[in-house]
């Protein structure tokens, strides 16, 4: 579990750095006095996003994971956004949950199905098995490293007209997209998503407002929002540049099973809470990063 640790670490190391937002969050919950350092945060889950193609997406990615004790567990289909995707349980209640999803390729035009595999077709064989996944350093320096060449600005704009999730995983490779806050386990006051997002907008944080500042789900069990993505100067092939969206902070209020209703808020730990996710939240968070949220408020 060091191991695992340590990957965990450095995903949020160099997520930290790239999304100003994390430590905006971080710092007007210490300022507020509802933690006294960011490591007591609950990390509900991290998210990546990859590309339903030959030698990569889920399969390869997953590798990583299920090989340090975490277990796929339900398997969810975006239709309109070209998507699949699972959620992994982590070998210990205290490691966050993951969520990897995958853009179906092949549901793309043409066009769009050229684009991505004249960049994805570099990658000859599925990198994880190359890896040493007991070595903490190296898995490391893979997630954050390009598995091929640098997009030019016009296949990015040309991905982006069709699919967002395209455009943003072809330039991003396989770099976090984010991290969730759990706020349940906040003091009274914050622990409701409803109080936690207005706490964030009196701070000056904007929320994605698709389906409302907070997603439900149907058994009002699991309550969702994010802050809309950051705009980030990118550099392109040939030294071109273009502002595009980086990542964003998910927010997560997971309620208490009705059977466990009974029990005093001391008793409760995650195993009396509402557990995996759910479609309808995730499709509406997937747009944080689209423009028809970072256009309104950037």
């Amino acid at each position: 579990m060091q191991t695992l640790q340590r990957i965990l670490d450095g995903l949020m190391r160099r997520y930290k750095e790239r999304v100003p937002d994390v430590d905006k969050v971080i710092s007007a919950m210490i300022a507020e006095g509802l933690i006294r350092q960011g490591e007591e945060i609950e990390n509900d889950h991290i998210a990546f996003r990859t590309m339903g193609v030959p030698e990569l997406g889920i399969a390869s990615l997953e590798k990583i994971f299920l090989h340090h004790g975490y277990i796929r567990k339900d398997y969810y289909h975006f239709a309109e956004k070209k998507l699949d995707a699972y959620w992994y349980a982590p070998p210990h209640p205290s490691l966050p949950r993951i969520f990897i999803s995958e853009l179906r390729v092949k549901d793309l035009s043409a066009e769009a199905q050229r684009i991505i595999l004249s960049y994805t077709s570099e990658v000859k064989s599925d990198p994880v098995t190359m890896l040493d996944l007991n070595d903490a350093a190296a898995v490391d320096n893979f997630l954050h490293s390009g598995l091929w060449r640098l997009p030019s600005l016009e296949d990015f704009r040309a991905l982006a007209a069709e699919s967002e999730y395209a455009s943003w995983a072809i330039y991003n490779r396989y770099y976090l997209n984010h991290f969730t806050i759990s706020v349940h386990n906040l003091p009274e006051g914050y622990n409701e998503i409803r109080q936690f997002n207005d706490f964030l907008e009196r701070k000056g944080l904007v929320l994605n407002d698709s389906g409302g500042k907070f997603k439900e789900s149907p058994d009002g069990l699991l309550l969702q929002s994010s802050t809309v993505a950051g705009m980030i100067e990118a550099d392109f092939a040939g030294g071109e540049q273009q502002r595009i969206s980086g990542s964003y902070v998910e927010f997560a209020e997971r309620r208490v099973l009705p059977e466990f209703a009974h029990l005093a808020s001391g008793e409760i730990t995650r195993a009396h809470r509402r557990e995996g996710f759910e479609a309808a939240n995730a499709n509406r968070i997937f747009e944080s990063t689209y423009s028809s949220q970072t256009n309104k408020h950037s």
